[in-house]
């Protein structure tokens, strides 16, 4: 089985900017590492995931000619389960990068499709708040010193970005300078672009994404999405150096959903997984191109 070997020292050289926060955000990072290997700390070892969970669900359908009411067991994800089979070998344990506007969508996503690949989940905005102290911590810290909580984001990426078989969910910070994008490189990203709209409600709704103070105090649907139309056109060109784009309103028109909130998660992932084709596709007809007659 190849494993990968992440050394504790290696997370000494994060630039905090004061002792405290720097012990925590060690503390805070080896934990969740720790947590997901149950190995000491001295050498973190990454190997395979608990095995994929089952998504059964039960239909009932009548027989005519008994009228007699039938119960079947079908697995709805059964297609995701071998469309992950079917890219798993050419993927060749690549993690996967999603960026986009931070909401549930894309959280959701990322969890149902490290645990289709038999990869680990990490969000790194999750990372830097747990560091932090906290959500409330966080944002504290981003009004006061920006340059520094970007700069605990790009060496939460670095880290990660070291290793594979993971599906990361990134911050903001992840497309705001050429660092962090050449950091994605290591893997494939892909822009999950979810209306703003279903953005701005899902944060209004749940209070979970790093506004600031008084924004996430004050919760106005009007405030929160023209916060977040200011913060996508910042982010934008960023997002678009992604390898694939998923979008949601084009996706939903696809499926013929009048309704972008049809569109179901398990939708979005069989979406996820036709572009990693698609790219993986493409980077053997190039290696196959480049190989010498």
């Amino acid at each position: 089985m190849e494993m990968t070997t992440v050394l504790h020292s290696s997370l000494t050289n994060l630039p905090l900017h004061t002792p405290l926060f720097h012990s925590k955000f060690l503390r805070s990072f080896s934990t969740a590492i720790r947590h997901r290997t149950s190995l000491p700390s001295q050498c973190l070892t990454l190997s395979r995931p608990p095995p994929r969970k089952s998504f059964s669900t039960n239909c009932s359908f009548s027989d005519d000619a008994t009228s007699a009411t039938k119960v079947a067991t079908v697995d709805p994800s059964i297609a995701l389960k071998k469309k992950a089979t079917d890219i798993s070998a050419d993927l060749r344990g690549t993690s996967i990068f999603l960026v986009g506007m931070n909401n549930s969508i894309k959280s959701s996503l990322g969890k149902l499709l490290a645990d289709l690949l038999r990869y680990y989940y990490f969000d790194s905005d999750a990372l830097v708040s747990e560091a932090a102290g906290g959500e409330t911590a966080a944002i504290t810290l981003k009004e006061s010193d920006e340059k520094g909580f970007l700069e605990s984001e790009t060496e939460v990426l670095k880290q990660l970005s070291s290793l594979g078989r993971l599906v990361v969910c990134a911050g903001d910070g992840a497309v705001q300078n050429s660092k962090n994008l050449a950091l994605l490189r290591h893997g494939i990203s892909i822009w999950i672009d979810v209306p703003l709209d279903m953005v701005a409600k899902g944060i209004v709704e749940n209070k979970s994404q790093l506004l600031s103070s008084e924004i996430a105090t004050s919760g106005s649907n009007s405030e929160v999405f023209s916060h977040l139309t200011a913060l996508y056109e910042d982010l934008k060109n960023g997002y678009s150096t992604a390898d694939a784009t998923v979008s949601i309103q084009k996706l939903a028109y696809q499926l013929g959903y009048e309704d972008m909130d049809a569109v179901s998660t398990e939708d979005i992932t069989m979406e996820v997984f036709k572009e990693i084709e698609r790219l993986t596709r493409v980077k053997k007809m190039m290696e196959a191109a480049a190989r010498p007659f």
